[in-house]
């Protein structure tokens, strides 16, 4: 017997009283009206989520890497194989992928996940294959990526990794990503809960050429009318053209605005598993923040759907939180001038 959708669950924004003394306290400060811009806005945001005025300093930032492989990944839809995931899941235990060199820059503390990686990693440490839902997920232009049980314990899992950063102390979370193949299920995720066509959420993920992309929009647009009619279920949607990765971020974004922490947003997986995040339980958006724009189309279009600009725009691809992690900076950055900017009133002759 089928499971009933999963009623939404809204989620309360942070609090207006904080963020009105917030933009109070922005207004008074000895600079022009307007002049920090959207950093001087970013500072009266931090404030409004941490129920401070001014803000603390983010001293504990956490980035998760939930690593997955994708059955579309054996259809041509990408420039690297398969086994590519299992690799850079050692590069990031190792410390030496490109994410890792960006966190050591900006004092983030990165962990990586198996999920669901088509490989056997038990020589790695427990901490990173302890939370393993299955291996691969299916074709989504087949079949579907998960049973609907299992998209329930990865949006589950998620939400347990969150719960324990977050009472672990950590300030602001992010999310990486991780597996070849995972721009074709994000992409077709993006479609369905916005109803797009292929054509305008297909992008060319790892750097594939023409045909290439021809063959991913119409694995996308094979997935999406495979699966017509199933988008009002966010559940269901996870199920049928996600992934056990996908479906735990969603997870793990949900709980981190229910229990009031900011998430820094990366790339497309991000926002693909944001727009769903959002369905599940409305008002979560406004806890979040975009840290750059991905080259992909399909993120652009959830960016405009949830409302959300990005910090930066470098033309970033690499997904595993880099962009995140870049744009870390600019959020320090509004926390200073909200604590170190003095007042005009404090300034001027009285």
């Amino acid at each position: 017997m089928e499971k009933p959708p999963r009623i939404p669950s809204p989620i309360a924004p942070p609090s207006p009283e904080v963020a009105a003394r917030a933009h109070e306290r922005l207004a008074g400060l000895a600079t022009p009206p307007g002049a920090l811009g959207r950093v001087g806005e970013l500072g009266a945001w931090l404030a409004a989520v941490q129920g401070e005025v001014p803000p603390r300093p983010l001293t504990d930032v956490r980035l998760v890497v939930l690593a997955g492989d994708h059955g579309v990944a054996a259809h041509g839809v990408s420039a690297y194989p398969a086994a590519v995931t299992e690799a850079m899941v050692r590069t990031i235990v190792a410390g030496r992928a490109g994410v890792s060199a960006l966190a050591r820059e900006h004092g983030v503390a990165v962990s990586v996940l198996d999920i669901a990686v088509d490989a056997d990693l038990g020589d790695l440490p427990a901490e990173v294959t302890a939370h393993k839902v299955r291996r691969g997920s299916g074709a989504i232009h087949l079949t579907d990526a998960l049973t609907r049980d299992e998209a329930e314990h990865a949006l589950a899992l998620g939400a347990e990794v969150a719960r324990g950063l977050v009472d672990d102390g950590a300030q602001l979370l992010m999310t990486g990503d991780l597996g070849i193949g995972n721009t074709t299920a994000a992409a077709a995720l993006v479609a369905a809960v916005l109803g797009l066509p292929a054509d305008e959420v297909t992008g060319r993920g790892t750097g594939i050429d023409d045909a290439g992309w021809a063959r991913k929009r119409d694995v996308v647009a094979q997935a999406l009318t495979r699966t017509e009619g199933r988008a009002g279920d966010p559940v269901d949607v996870l199920a049928a053209l996600g992934s056990a990765d996908l479906a735990a971020a969603t997870g793990f974004l949900v709980e981190a605005s229910s229990r009031g922490v900011p998430v820094l947003l990366d790339g497309l997986m991000s926002l693909a598993c944001a727009v769903v995040a959002e369905a599940l339980a409305p008002g979560a958006s406004a806890w979040w923040v975009a840290g750059h724009r991905s080259t992909e189309p399909a993120q652009a279009h959830a960016l405009k759907a949830l409302g959300l600009e990005p910090l930066l725009d470098l033309g970033m691809r690499l997904g595993e939180g880099s962009g995140a992690v870049a744009a870390l900076p600019v959020l320090r950055s509004a926390i200073a001038v909200m604590r170190d900017v003095a007042l005009l009133s404090e300034i001027l002759p009285q």
